[in-house]
């Protein structure tokens, strides 16, 4: 696994880098590099790059691709250990409703200015706290005499999320203002425009104690594959297991959709891919599919960068257009099967 490890690390680099490079000023990768050892290590090296350079990689387009990095990483381990948690396939990190009841939260203050004396951090602590309140309601329904049912955890977040939808909607269309209307519509299929240093801290520690603690289960995962009779057989307490991994997931997803919106198909897609390249042992699966998610998270966001600039166009867009053609794909494998290897 470490030659593949390695090459993910070489290959997470190359795209950030040219990822801070894009953009409607081209800047040359070795300036980037520069740029970057300048104001980490304070050194002394010549400074052959001009302010307006400096300006964009440190404070613009670097802060954004750390975050689609986190965001990518965050997502896919999300990903992966809610589709061992309920043994679905299709199952993603937006199933407990998080995204929905995050929208909610984030919509009544672009449209209506809801918590505004919070300044620039009013719409993220509003979503976390709408994506919060909506994992309490789905945890909520779906127990049954004091043990969580799978069949209705789905069901529960299915329901919880066409109802929390439905209200966004309403509070969309009730905007006295145009503006409020398509910024809203942009925050809920996701974006990483707007990142600022201060904002890397909180999301970048929450996937890193997410992914250590999820690692650390990842013998527990893959039991949980077999089904629920052979994890009991194996002295896993199943229903402790199931709040703690609802509780894990649904934390990291919060965090991350109250910082950049609802990005769909990175946890839905980036699992499978890796299942197919390495088998079904999260031992392997949970650090690959980290950095899967942060490349592929990278490279669709210079693709919503790119594709009609100078404008930009929602990350939710892109990865919906790739992971739709993935999925038919996919099902059209005879050979692949949920939980196995090639």
């Amino acid at each position: 696994m470490l030659p593949i490890i390695v090459a993910l690390i070489l290959l997470l680099g190359a795209s950030m880098t040219f990822a801070v490079m894009t953009g409607p000023v081209s800047i040359h990768p070795a300036a980037v590099w520069k740029i970057v050892f300048y104001h980490t290590f304070g050194s002394n090296m010549q400074v052959d790059w001009s302010s307006a350079e400096g300006n964009i990689v440190w404070n613009l387009r670097l802060p954004r691709v750390i975050m689609g990095t986190i965001v990518g990483a965050g997502l896919a381990i999300t990903g992966t250990a809610i589709q061992a948690l309920v043994r679905n396939s299709l199952a993603d990190p937006y199933i407990l409703g998080v995204s929905s009841g995050a929208s909610v939260g984030a919509t009544l203050v672009i449209v209506f200015g809801v918590f505004s004396f919070l300044g620039h951090y009013a719409i993220m602590i509003s979503a976390f706290t709408g994506s919060i309140l909506s994992i309490i309601l789905v945890f909520f329904l779906s127990q049954v005499s004091g043990k969580i049912s799978t069949i209705r955890l789905l069901l529960a977040g299915i329901a919880v999320s066409m109802i929390l939808s439905a209200i966004t909607s309403f509070i969309v269309i009730s905007s006295p203002q145009e503006e409020g209307v398509r910024n809203a519509l942009f925050w809920m299929m996701g974006s990483l425009s707007g990142t600022r240093w201060e904002y890397l801290p909180i999301p970048a520690a929450a996937v890193m104690v997410g992914l250590l603690l999820l690692w650390s289960q990842y013998r527990a995962l893959n039991i949980l594959l077999m089904g629920e009779e052979a994890a009991v057989t194996m002295g896993i307490p199943i229903e402790a297991y199931r709040k703690f991994l609802i509780l894990v997931t649904a934390l990291i997803t919060g965090v991350l959709v109250s910082f950049c919106g609802a990005i769909g198909f990175i946890g839905l897609m980036v699992p499978h891919i890796v299942r197919l390249l390495m088998g079904s042992d999260h031992k392997r699966v949970l650090p690959v599919s980290a950095l899967t998610g942060a490349i592929i998270m990278i490279w669709a966001d210079i693709c919503a960068r790119e594709i009609i600039s100078p404008e930009e166009m929602p990350i939710g867009i892109v990865t919906a257009l790739c992971g739709g053609p993935f999925f038919l794909w996919l099902l059209r494998r005879s050979s692949y099967s949920f939980g196995g290897g090639r």
